[in-house]
């Protein structure tokens, strides 16, 4: 298996892993969006994607990072926001090897931190991250305004 950065000529694949995300997350399937909404931010250069393939060049995962910055720490931080494994692969350790690839951008590009949010519901993805070396923040809420 090989994990590198996700690019234009690797649209397809990943935005049907997207779409399959988002439906995983309870949204309605909307392949062409999915594809639009990633095709910005690789042209954008909004975010980087890393995607694990297999030997035959099949995408397997994915993991999608936003850049953010920290005024108290004057650095960049990572947004690790979106990670996928194809059902039929997970519990193969592809989803610690994005994670790792994750880090390892984060250490490259000179950042304090690479952060995620789950929800409680997430079974699997809340003992997988403590098992990636994420600790969870107990000492702060979260909040969100929403647009309507």
């Amino acid at each position: 298996m090989t994990i590198r950065l996700a690019n234009f000529s690797d649209l397809a694949p990943l935005a049907a892993l997207f779409d399959a995300y988002r439906v995983f997350y309870g949204k309605t399937s909307d392949l062409s969006a999915a594809t639009d909404f990633l095709s910005q931010r690789l042209e954008r250069q909004e975010s980087v994607v890393f995607a694990a393939f297999s030997p035959e060049e099949i995408m397997l995962g994915f993991t999608q990072l936003y850049p953010l910055f920290s005024s108290t720490r004057m650095k960049r931080l990572w947004l690790l926001n979106d990670l996928f494994v194809r059902e039929e692969f997970r519990g193969k350790g592809i989803s610690v090897q994005l994670i790792d690839a994750a880090k390892a951008h984060c250490i490259e590009t000179g950042a304090c931190a690479l952060t995620l949010e789950t929800s409680k519901s997430n079974i699997i993805g809340n003992q997988l991250y403590p098992r990636a070396g994420f600790t969870l923040d107990t000492d702060h809420n979260y909040y969100e305004w929403e647009v309507v």
